[in-house]
């Protein structure tokens, strides 16, 4: 079988998938009144040089970053202001431009009107926010020096639409959780009752010398494209997924059928969005260990037509067969749609 695992450490990454925060831009510096004198210009000449203009305030994705939770305690960001025009017609220096960093597949609105700035859905994107204000005039053009206008300021909703290579969706205790621990670099809470997951996790999957994210979602249920239990804000990072990995439930506590519970999840799948509902999909049957889930995988199959992966999260059994399946799909998928396209694209674009 192959290492689910590249290392034994284990990262814990809650997702913390919106924030509110205030920007502003430098203010400009003020332009110089001055008079040069000498023996020859009694009067004095104008010499009184203009104020640098303010910093601009530009958010850009960073692919380092997969949440936003450092905007609940850092929510104030201000640029520099220019610097003050002097004498002798020195110009005041530009304020400095404030660059925060935000995870790939951020959305940024704009609070007052909910209007749709940009959405950082590549690497290395960004967009200036707010920019500073104009630097004073000072009086060299013969003309009374004029103060610095102040930098645009305004309030962001930053809204982060998860991407990563798998979701992994299914019912509440479906046994997600359990499983993206035991592939992946991620420890999520695990719990025998529903709803433990409450919001997306990241994890990477080693495989060989290559790796792919994967996302554990929380648990769906029936209303969910309604907002019903959250439902809509979970689905909405499915849709940046490339591959999604349906996990059903072999063995339901409540004693449900695995076929109804499966179709559920697909009703409220297309229900929400065609296009998530069309994403290629790996059907994996979950608590393989526990009794009598071999006669359930079989009418299963019978009910749905699936091509299905048995696993067993607890023992470990399947899991190589999986990873190795889901590293395949998700290879296939985008060497397709950079085909379809005729250039290479990130993963932000899928779906």
């Amino acid at each position: 079988m192959v290492s689910p695992m590249g290392s034994k450490r284990r990262t814990r990454m809650k997702l913390i998938d919106r924030a509110k925060i205030y920007v502003k831009g430098g203010s400009g510096g003020k332009g110089c009144q001055s008079l040069f004198k000498d023996i020859f210009h009694r009067k004095g000449v104008p010499d009184g040089g203009n104020g640098g203009d303010g910093g601009d305030i530009i958010l850009k994705s960073d692919t380092n970053l997969q949440t936003l939770l450092d905007f609940r305690y850092n929510q104030h960001f201000r640029a520099g202001n220019g610097a003050h025009g002097g004498s002798n017609n020195k110009n005041g220096k530009r304020g400095f431009d404030r660059v925060v960093k935000v995870p790939v597949g951020t959305i940024v609105k704009d609070a007052a009107c909910g209007l749709v700035m940009r959405d950082l859905n590549r690497p290395g994107t960004g967009i200036t926010v707010v920019r500073g204000g104009a630097g004073g005039k000072g009086n060299s053009g013969r003309r009374d020096a004029t103060p610095g206008e102040p930098g645009e300021e305004r309030t962001l909703v930053l809204d982060l639409k998860l991407i990563a290579d798998a979701g992994v969706i299914g019912l509440p205790n479906a046994g997600k959780s359990t499983l993206v621990s035991r592939i992946s670099e991620v420890h999520s809470k695990i719990a025998p009752y529903p709803f433990t997951t409450k919001s997306p996790r990241l994890g990477v999957v080693r495989f060989h010398d290559d790796s792919f994210v994967v996302a554990d979602m929380p648990g769906l249920i029936e209303g969910a494209h309604t907002g019903r239990g959250l439902g809509d804000r979970f689905l909405r990072h499915i849709e940046r997924t490339v591959i999604l990995v349906h996990l059903v439930d072999m063995a339901p506590l409540d004693g449900s059928d695995p076929a109804d519970n499966y179709f559920k999840i697909e009703k409220e799948l297309r229900q929400y969005d065609e296009s998530v509902a069309d994403k290629p999909r790996i059907v994996v049957a979950g608590k393989m260990d526990l009794s009598d889930s071999g006669r359930s995988l079989e009418r299963f199959r019978k009910r749905t037509g699936k091509r299905v992966l048995p696993v067993s999260a607890v023992k470990g059994d399947g899991l190589g067969e999986l990873i190795k399946t889901i590293y395949g799909k998700i290879k296939d998928v985008k060497k397709e749609f950079e085909e379809d396209n005729g250039q290479d694209r990130d993963q932000g674009a899928y779906g």
